[in-house]
């Protein structure tokens, strides 16, 4: 087995611009259905680290918008303008994350982290959306994971923070702290969050720094909004600048999204991979401990599948 084993599972293939390039795939597959050529990020990095070629960008193909419009009418979507992104991979999510050996450097490029949608963020979110992305098995799924790692509710000096906030967190019923902080996008969902105590509005996108002090927060949690980061490692700095020693990072997601507002590497590629990437911000960030993912996927196959990948800021001595 090669030292890359647990990275053979990423998929990057020839580069379409920004556009969702991913066919929902068959339960029965295990792999990404993608368009055109494939290659595996573990050759891609051999590469990279041996100061090779470049990894290869995606085949410009002849396919409009038209056709990934017809594409989601047919797929179907939870809450509105979501569609799947791609297949569930089942055993390899919670497997992708042990025992990786990263790369020297961030392997992905600045391309990787375009979308379809480059028009600015403010004007997508800028009409409330009040409903769930994830269908009832999934939220309650997260839910229960809340349940068993959130510090107990009405704990003294506990604060959490809940990036990329909306009108719902899936917090447990009548969880409580002394400050709970929504960050989103819109003002009109954050304000009819009853678990928070206070919000702020922030684009992410265009200013990753986040309005908090050092060591602040016991918990950080991101709900199915990870893959719209483009600028995810700044992102993930700024979580192991406010987050205390020890502190709790939580990053859930599906195999939904926004497609025209997703990044290009989460659209090309399946969810033992998606997996992998978000790992990857916590390895390259620095200061976390080595990242975990979990399955939490409540009814494989008949529900939206659930993932976490989580860390923990190192403790100081």
């Amino acid at each position: 087995m090669s030292k890359m084993a647990n990275i053979l599972g990423l998929r990057i293939h020839q580069r379409l611009p920004v556009l969702a390039s991913v066919y929902p795939c068959s339960a029965s597959y295990n792999a990404t259905c993608a368009i055109g050529s494939i290659h595996s990020l573990s050759k891609a990095l051999k590469k990279w680290t041996s100061g090779g070629a470049k990894a290869p960008r995606r085949l410009i193909l002849g396919l409009g918008v038209s056709f990934w419009t017809q594409y989601m009418n047919m797929a179907g979507s939870v809450g509105g303008n979501s569609f799947i992104a791609s297949a569930r991979q089942k055993g390899a999510v919670e497997e992708i994350l042990k025992n990786v050996e990263w790369p020297e450097q961030f392997p992905f490029k600045e391309e990787d982290f375009q979308r379809y949608d480059e028009s600015p963020d403010t004007l997508f979110y800028e009409a409330p959306r009040l409903v769930t992305h994830i269908d009832d098995p999934a939220i309650a799924a997260l839910t229960k994971y809340y349940s068993k790692v959130f510090p107990p509710s009405n704990t003294p000096g506990i604060s959490i923070l809940d990036m990329c906030s909306s009108w719902v967190s899936h917090f447990p019923s009548g969880y409580k702290q002394d400050r709970i902080v929504g960050l989103g996008m819109n003002v009109e969902e954050l304000k009819r969050n009853p678990v928070l105590t206070e919000y702020a509005v922030q684009d992410l996108n265009l200013n990753p720094k986040l309005p908090f002090e050092d060591n602040s927060f016991d918990v950080i949690t991101n709900v199915v909004s990870v893959d719209y980061l483009t600028k995810p490692l700044d992102v993930f700095k700024e979580m192991g600048r406010i987050l205390k020693p020890g502190g709790l990072a939580i990053m859930s997601f599906s195999n939904r999204c926004f497609w025209t507002k997703a990044i290009s590497i989460w659209t090309s590629t399946g969810d033992s991979d998606h997996a992998l990437i978000v790992g990857s911000y916590f390895h390259f960030a620095g200061g976390f401990e080595p990242p975990q993912a979990v399955d939490i996927s409540p009814n494989p196959g008949r529900s939206d599948p659930m993932y976490i990948v989580y860390s923990r800021k190192v403790s100081t001595a």
